[in-house]
């Protein structure tokens, strides 16, 4: 890579650097107005709120890296053309390949950081980021306790927390349970949710029991700690991870195992998916096309390139949506997938033809060169 090379890289590379970057805290700030749900409703830490907005990121990431590229390199080019900057490295010799060269490399690692996100980085995140709502979700929401409220549950259960603290300690708890042919009450001045050896418990601290025997005898049990099974109170469903498409590793996808495809989805929603993920980084190459395209792919304008950037904004824009359907079109045909690849190498090649079209010098007709020199003569 030359100096001029260098320059227009790092030209191009800042401003999509800062797009991407405004773009994803948009989406981590979305992200965390939803994790609050566990901090005020599920009585979670706030590190588990960060921890599962930061879980969240590679899959914003995968979104946001073509559209980001697509918003910096329009800046970039803009800034460029307007200043005369790459009219004047045409005129020192540059070749048009020479000057989108930088460009390309940009899509390139974009491109490949896409990849890495697709195939390593999100299947792990979104896995560890199940497994901890999960573990948030199956203490409280399993029996849908609620603070102030008495809540049924499955099987004749019915409980009752008069405050939820923010370290998920359930202070003053009553437990009533009939099932038809008994009846039996547990009290509890405090409370926790956990799980021993893989099984939900209620752990109970300074409470009693209370039963009424077949002969109508009252039983009452004091006790200062005891485990409260949940396993019978809960659906089974509830008990194990269920895994989206999403949170699952391109193997899984493409030979995916009977317990998978009776939790995640059938087998043509995970090929879809797959070369969802597979396809995703060639609109990396789409995008910077068409940016290419919006701003070099005609003449030179002092006031502005507001139409040519709103044209390629919106064939990109469509260009994306229709991709988006095809991965959903895919998962009913699994020939549709073949277009997952080609729609965006198509729209890249078009844009490319425009691009070329627009910088090859034009030659004068020959007609034109004759009549000129007559009128000279």
């Amino acid at each position: 890579m030359t100096l001029i090379q260098g320059y227009l890289f790092r030209q191009i590379a800042r401003p999509v650097a800062g797009a991407c970057a405004a773009l994803a805290g948009i989406g981590i700030l979305s992200q965390t107005l939803e994790q609050l749900e566990f901090v005020v409703e599920r009585g979670a830490s706030l590190w588990v709120m960060v921890k599962l907005t930061g879980l969240a990121v590679p899959q914003l990431l995968s979104v946001i890296l073509p559209i980001g590229l697509f918003v910096g390199a329009l800046i970039a080019l803009t800034r460029l053309q307007r200043e005369q900057e790459l009219i004047a490295a045409f005129a020192g010799g540059m070749t048009r390949w020479a000057a989108i060269r930088p460009a390309a490399l940009l899509a390139v690692i974009v491109g490949a950081l896409t990849l890495l996100m697709n195939v390593a980085i999100q299947p792990w995140a979104q896995r560890a980021a199940r497994d901890e709502a999960f573990a948030v979700r199956s203490d409280l929401a399993a029996l849908l306790v609620e603070e102030g409220r008495f809540e049924k549950g499955s099987n004749g259960l019915t409980v009752y927390v008069q405050e939820i603290e923010q370290n998920g300690l359930l202070t003053n708890l009553f437990v009533h349970i009939d099932d038809g042919a008994s009846v039996s009450t547990w009290n509890a001045t405090e409370a926790r949710f956990s799980r021993i050896a893989g099984e939900p418990y209620l752990l109970l601290g300074q409470g009693s029991w209370q039963r009424y025997s077949s002969n109508g005898v009252l039983n009452h049990l004091q006790f200062d700690n005891h485990a409260f099974p949940l396993a019978a109170f809960m659906d089974e469903a509830d008990q194990a991870v269920r895994y989206k498409p999403s949170d699952l590793y391109l193997p899984q996808l493409f030979a995916p195992s009977p317990q998978m495809l009776e939790t995640a989805g059938t087998r043509g929603e995970l090929e879809a998916e797959g070369h969802a993920r597979l396809s995703a980084p060639l609109y990396a190459l789409t995008a910077m096309a068409m940016a290419l395209t919006a701003i070099l792919g005609g003449a030179f304008s002092r006031t502005g390139y507001g139409l040519r950037v709103a044209k390629a904004a919106g064939a990109f824009l469509t260009v994306r949506i229709v991709g988006y359907g095809l991965v959903a079109a895919g998962a009913w045909n699994p020939w549709v997938n073949v277009l997952q690849y080609a729609l965006p190498i198509a729209a890249a090649a078009v844009a490319l033809r425009l691009l070329f079209r627009a910088l090859k010098p034009r030659r004068r007709k020959a007609g034109r060169t004759t009549a000129i020199g007559g009128a000279t003569a």
